[in-house]
């Protein structure tokens, strides 16, 4: 019909969303990365104030040698022997370039002074030792308690410091037979021997040893290891009492049979003792290492040996 009304044409408008602009993700990448840049730049700047000098030139004198260096070692590119002198450039005539320390003459002296201070040190603390054993001998022979059983103190410097051996004699033993009681004299001579090590600034070392007489049970249960360790600890209280200060013991150890003073007579009174060590720098600093301090064998004549017996 000619009168109909015409329906009106409805345009519709999509508005095309993309994903750019600030209703994307592309930012947050960008962002990310910042704060990660800024995160290794405030890491890089604590990393650079906690670090000492020494670790800093360090790291400089890394990132100054060559890959190839670095990785499979050799002299350095700028070194004052490589065969291009001065580190490269185009005067190959130059003679400057990178000295090493001990290359140089301030180098070498300073080396030669470091072993020349440390063998006076050394040449100084034996002297020290040498002086504390002649005083000790010299209070033996004025002391009415030690000077009778002077037989049975045995003094020596070995490569651990000065040794002071308190030994067994055939018919005057310093303990009860088999047993970690001390005898009244060797009490007193404990605690002499306490007085005169506490004027010293140096570490005791203290070992208790037996002679090779073994238990009839051998050594499952109580045997001369226990033995040796029980007599060692009864000699430090003795040391204590006599107004040796414990801090000065370092170490309390009980050796048994295995290091014998008079090895081609395993049975002989005189392998039964308490060895004391007046210990020198080094023997402290090799103590607190494991496996730290071997004991010396003696250095004692054959006449400093006694009889031989058949009891412990």
């Amino acid at each position: 019909m000619a009168e109909e009304a015409v329906k009106p044409i409805i345009i519709k408008r999509v508005k095309k969303v993309s994903g750019g602009g600030h209703h994307g993700g592309a930012w947050k990448i960008a962002y990310a990365d910042f704060v990660t840049a800024m995160m290794a730049f405030f890491l890089l700047m604590w990393l650079l104030q906690s670090s000492t000098k020494a670790s800093l030139e360090g790291i400089a004198e890394y990132f100054k040698m060559p890959l190839k260096v670095a990785l499979q070692g050799g002299p350095a590119v700028a070194a004052s022997d490589s065969v291009i002198k001065g580190g490269g450039g185009r005067d190959l005539t130059k003679k400057q370039g990178q000295v090493k320390p001990v290359d140089s003459p301030k180098g070498k002296q300073k080396l030669v002074d470091i072993k020349d201070a440390q063998r006076a040190l050394d040449r100084a603390e034996a002297a020290r030792l040498e002086d504390l054993k002649a005083r000790i001998e010299k209070a033996i022979e004025g002391s009415p308690t030690l000077r009778q059983f002077k037989n049975q103190l045995l003094l020596d410097i070995t490569t651990e410091g000065l040794r002071v051996q308190i030994v067994d004699e055939q018919n005057r033993p310093m303990f009860a037979s088999s047993k970690a009681e001390l005898h009244p004299y060797a009490k007193q001579i404990l605690k002499e021997i306490g007085q005169m090590l506490n004027g010293v600034t140096n570490k005791i070392s203290l070992s208790g040893h037996t002679d090779a007489v073994p238990y009839p049970n051998g050594e499952k249960s109580y045997s001369n290891w226990e033995l040796s360790s029980d007599r060692a600890n009864a000699s430090r209280r003795e040391l204590i009492a006599g107004g040796m200060d414990e801090t000065k013991l370092m170490r309390v150890v009980g050796l048994a049979s295995a290091t014998l003073f008079d090895r081609e007579n395993p049975l002989n009174p005189i392998n039964r003792r308490i060895s004391i060590i007046v210990m020198n720098k080094k023997a402290e600093v090799d103590a607190m290492k494991d496996g730290g301090g071997v004991l010396i064998s003696s250095t004692a004549t054959k006449s400093d040996i006694g009889k031989a017996v058949q009891s412990r």
